[in-house]
């Protein structure tokens, strides 16, 4: 009786209560939706309308319809692409200005199923969200709520039938992260053919609140709504993808005339920066094409972004407490091009390997102080890689110092700072400083922490020892604190065409006879034999060269039979020892029957080449090919 009767008095003692008093909430706080978002950080914006066959960047929505037929649309490249890049989204744009439906929509007859994709039975907007699922991908849609090919738009009717278009795109895509919307709305137009100017009170038209958002909020209750001002995420103002250096996610969004601020009629001058105890919870989203253009253009191949400028773009928008909406433009084929391609999973590695190891992994800190001195509180939590732990004050210390103690000297030039927002965006201000020559060194500031706080020095340094420096109205809550090291790239675009080898310098070494249809400059021909032995395709040159990398076109006559999907190459000089060179796979190669490059890197000497099929579509020994290429730097 007396050891139980101790055990009641020490469960009921301070020291021992499970539940300790956690700082109250601060300012507007974001929903569950909005919690989700801020962790997605990136996803991918698909502009591929008929505008993209008139090589337009707004179609006037004159297009025929027929004119939107391509030959090997991909949906599932371009997901793949993106999920390459590290974006964890989709959104296809559905309907952009032009009034071109990418789903057989029953409000107009301006859609896929009036073109001869498909012969009419297509829905791209179904593929898109396939493909996006497949690839383990969140879908959203856009659509645009200027048309400037419905005869209706700027009359009731159109107004009716937008929220129709909302309403099935809301029913029948499965689950959405995102229903997004931008702010162009009136203007000149095709309008059934009547070529005029047309314009709409932008602040009532649409009935935003009343009616359109509703939609979203009963079909899709997760998924974020964008606009130039929310209600869940906002434009941040400019198409370069970057948020101001201090953007806080709250925000009072400000009208021109002043009117309630609706998408297209609002006072831009806050959306890079919202406002410091902003009456709502709205984030910045930075939306930014991937080319200087939103649609394909061929005279901007060689203008892609490099992996750096994405970077940087990264550091800008998602290191700002905001979000990365990077726009794909396919080409007209309906697929992206292979500069598109290389940069993005360039960007991917390089996003990789900046963030595999978090240099700050064993370190500990002290705190000036701990809230009510509880480990539920502690400095521990800065390491342990969730968000929403955090370290706090008391109530009453708003300036807390935090020295840390890495586990050795870390070389870093990245440093990554996150408050848990469920409680509200609290930081001011953080001070850092480094321990160097037996004295603390001012490093850098932040302001605006927030979700993500990324500080990008301006070069590496060293150090053993950190100090934070917090600044805050009410005690803060601080969920993390992380350092890098950026990973260098070296990335290039190949800004001039291949040389291709003579076939006249190449011989296969085979037997079968069918040989020269791989080397006949002729993709209506193809060569198809069995590699049960030796199990690949040897080629010898003429002489040694210089080689840059290989093409590989597979057969052309809609059959996959010896088709590869992985591969390796290997060089030699003399015949007997090889160098493997390059590996991979051809990524939907079935759907999508395009010549395959392979690069070997850096330029590698080569009289012999070995192209070794370790996989087919057809499951066996069989390949076939329509063409090989040798490129040299000669």
């Amino acid at each position: 009786m007396k050891r139980s009767h101790l055990f009641s008095l020490l469960l009921l003692s301070p020291l021992f209560s499970l539940g300790q008093t956690a700082p109250a909430p601060y300012g507007a706080l974001p929903s569950e939706r909005q919690l989700r978002w801020h962790e997605m950080e990136m996803y991918t914006l698909i502009h591929y309308t008929p505008t993209t066959f008139q090589n337009k960047e707004w179609g006037f929505g004159d297009a025929d319809p027929k004119i939107f037929n391509p030959a090997k649309f991909d949906a599932d490249q371009i997901a793949r692409a993106a999920a390459s890049g590290g974006f964890k989204g989709l959104i296809s744009v559905a309907k952009h200005h032009d009034g071109f439906c990418l789903w057989p929509t029953k409000t107009t007859s301006y859609s896929v199923a009036s073109s001869p994709w498909e012969n009419g039975k297509g829905d791209m907007v179904k593929e898109f969200m396939e493909a996006a699922h497949d690839n383990g991908l969140k879908f959203g849609v856009y659509l645009s709520a200027w048309d400037r090919n419905d005869t209706r738009y700027g009359s009731k009717a159109y107004a009716d039938a937008y929220r129709e278009q909302l309403t099935e795109l809301m029913s029948n895509y499965g689950e959405l992260f995102t229903s997004w919307h931008d702010g162009a709305n009136g203007g000149d137009g095709y309008y059934g053919g009547k070529n005029e100017k047309r314009t709409i009170d932008r602040t009532t038209y649409y009935e935003w609140t009343e009616k359109t958002w509703p939609i979203v909020r009963k079909l899709q209750p997760n998924a974020m709504i964008f606009s130039d001002v929310g209600p869940d995420m906002r434009w941040v103002g400019n198409e370069h993808g970057f948020a101001a250096e201090t953007s806080w996610s709250t925000i009072t969004p400000k009208s021109q005339n002043g009117k309630t601020p609706v998408p297209g009629e609002v006072d831009g001058s806050n959306l890079p920066t919202g406002d410091r105890n902003g009456q709502y919870w709205i984030p910045a989203e930075c939306d930014v094409p991937q080319r200087p253009g939103w649609f394909y253009h061929a005279d901007q191949d060689s203008k892609v972004k490099t992996p750096n400028q994405l970077f940087e773009i990264y550091l800008k928008s998602v290191g700002r407490g905001g979000g990365m909406n990077l726009g794909l433009a396919p080409m007209p084929d309906g697929y992206l091009h292979e500069n598109d391609l290389k940069s993005l999973a360039a960007f991917g590695e390089k996003l990789r390997l900046t963030f595999a190891y978090n240099l700050a992994v064993g370190a500990t800190a002290t705190a000036s102080n701990t809230r009510e001195n509880h480990t539920q509180f502690s400095t521990k939590n800065l390491f342990d890689g969730d968000r929403y732990s955090y370290y706090a004050s008391d109530d009453k210390v708003l300036d807390p110092s935090l020295e840390i103690t890495l586990a050795k000297e870390q070389t870093f030039d990245l440093v990554r700072l996150r408050e848990n927002i469920k409680l509200g965006q609290r930081l001011d201000s953080v001070q850092i400083d480094i321990w160097e020559n037996n004295q603390w060194k001012p490093l850098t500031r932040a302001t605006s922490i927030g979700a993500n706080r990324l500080i990008k020095l301006n070069n590496p340094v060293s150090t053993s020892k950190i100090r934070l420096k917090l600044f805050a109205p009410v005690a803060p809550t601080l969920s993390d604190f992380a350092l890098f090291l950026e990973e260098k790239s070296d990335f290039k675009f190949n800004s001039e065409l291949p040389n291709k080898l003579d076939k006249k310098e190449i011989t296969i070494i085979h037997a079968d006879k069918n040989i020269p249809a791989a080397l006949d400059n002729d993709l209506s021909s193809f060569w198809e034999t069995t590699l049960s032995t030796p199990g690949y395709v040897e080629f010898r040159l003429s002489k040694t060269y210089t080689l840059s990398g290989m093409q590989f076109t597979p057969r052309q006559d809609q059959k996959h039979t010896g088709t590869p999907t992985k591969y390796q190459v290997e060089l030699s000089v003399d015949g007997k020892t090889w160098q493997a060179v390059a590996q991979g796979e051809f990524s939907n190669i079935k759907a999508n029957a395009v010549p395959q490059h392979i690069s070997f890197g850096s330029p590698k000497q080569a009289h012999y080449i070995r192209f070794i099929p370790s996989e087919n579509l057809s499951g066996d020994k069989q390949f076939a090919v329509a063409e090989f290429e040798i490129f040299t730097k000669e």
